[in-house]
């Protein structure tokens, strides 16, 4: 699944970033890698997505948020 069809308060893990190469070096400085949870804050479906991951929330557009292949970590 992608990263913009994600469930408010869920926590997912990135499997891959399929975007182009400028963004996706961008995304990894910025600590977004294959492996790194993220939890999805705010995915209200009609502008950006905010979610948190290594302490800190960013607002990802949609288009990217398209390209985030992650997968659902079970709640504990």
């Amino acid at each position: 699944m992608t990263l913009k069809q994600g469930i408010n308060d869920h926590t997912y893990q990135v499997v891959s970033i399929n975007i182009e190469l400028r963004l996706e070096r961008r995304l990894e400085a910025l600590g977004l890698t294959e492996g790194t949870l993220i939890t999805i804050l705010n995915n209200d479906r009609k502008n950006s997505l905010t979610a948190r991951f290594r302490g800190t929330r960013f607002a990802f557009g949609r288009r990217i948020a398209d390209h985030i292949e992650v997968r659902e970590v079970p709640q504990s």
